[in-house]
């Protein structure tokens, strides 16, 4: 360590005053450094502190601004007036009949009947287009809505319904079709499959290599029948085949009261057979009457080209809690191996 600086012995008084006021001036000029090093520190985290401020600012704005835009595209639909409302002249109304035919979906026979009431009650409307683009589904919500197309068909003769299938026609989706004044597709949509299935899984062997054993109580000797944990009897079997025959029987009664002498089933048997065909082969087996979409047939049959939907437009509450009941009945169904029968 060097040694504490000493003034000279041999110092005058003059070079010590000297002396003295440099060190004086020394060390204000550290003071004032560290001074202006603190306030410099102040001022630079006042300035981060403002930086992060606006962040979160800028953060809290944008999410607000999200949240209000998701609000507004999730109710500017139901706010807005009435299509149908809006319009001064004579239409052709239309209805969209889109998924899968079920309780609990957008094409459920609620939401369809529902539409097609307001379309035909509408004095302004000219005919009513029902555009379908489904693989079919449950039988009675088909069955639900051939049974009220055919009513309000007789209740205004006047108005026709023209059904429209654009790529999928199928099962359910082509019994509700069938009881339209007329159907179209294009050439290449696929219609048919007139039929009636229903699937499950059978885990016997799996149970057994597993070393589970299963264990169920019941009161009625066929009541756990569809059990996918348990064997299946030939006699549980042959009932469950009658279920579905009945069921296609009566899908077939449907199409042909609908269709009338149009099918060329007598021709071609294989029509009821659960087949699909292009809209240009059903157009030649009775299926459909003609090739051509909405906007086709709202120009050219109808004679009014002006289309306005009468679809019922569910808000997004609706369908998220309608979806959270049918994933839940769905999985269930799953989780036991069955699904009922389904017009697919």
């Amino acid at each position: 360590m060097a040694d504490e600086w000493k003034a000279p012995v041999n110092e005058t008084e003059e070079e010590r005053l000297a002396r003295e006021a440099r060190e004086a001036q020394n060390e204000e000029d550290r003071v004032e450094q560290k001074s202006w090093k603190l306030l410099e520190k102040t001022l630079l985290a006042g300035v981060q502190e403002q930086r992060r401020s606006r962040r979160w600012g800028i953060f809290f704005k944008l999410l607000t601004f999200v949240y209000l835009f998701g609000i507004l595209a999730l109710f500017l639909p139901f706010m807005d007036v009435d299509k149908a409302a809006s319009r001064s002249g004579s239409h052709t109304a239309l209805v969209e009949v889109r998924g899968v035919i079920a309780d609990q979906e957008a094409a459920s026979a609620d939401n369809i009947v529902k539409s097609l009431r307001d379309a035909f009650k509408d004095p302004k409307t000219k005919a009513v287009v029902l555009r379908i683009n489904s693989p079919g589904g449950s039988p009675v919500q088909a069955g639900y809505v051939y049974d009220e197309i055919r009513r309000l068909r007789g209740e205004h003769p006047d108005t026709k319904l023209y059904a429209v299938i654009t790529d999928l026609g199928a099962s359910g989706a082509y019994y509700i079709a069938s009881a339209a004044d007329e159907i179209y597709a294009d050439k290449a949509s696929l219609v048919g499959s007139i039929g009636v299935t229903a699937a499950g899984y059978g885990f016997v062997g799996s149970m057994e290599k597993l070393g589970v054993e299963r264990r169920t109580y019941t009161a009625g000797e066929h009541k756990a029948f569809l059990d996918p944990f348990s064997p299946e009897k030939p006699d549980e079997r042959a009932f469950w085949q009658g279920v579905l025959d009945t069921t296609h029987q009566q899908f077939i009664a449907m199409v042909k009261q609908g269709r009338g002498d149009r099918l060329k089933d007598k021709e071609h048997p294989e029509l009821f057979s659960g087949l699909v065909w292009s809209g240009e082969q059903a157009k030649a087996l009775g299926l459909v009457d003609g090739l051509g979409s909405a906007s086709y047939v709202a120009r050219e049959i109808v004679g009014e080209k002006d289309l306005v939907d009468y679809t019922v437009q569910e808000s997004p509450f609706d369908r998220f809690s309608k979806r959270i009941g049918a994933s839940v009945a769905e999985h269930l169904a799953m989780w036991m191996g069955f699904q009922g029968p389904q017009l697919r």
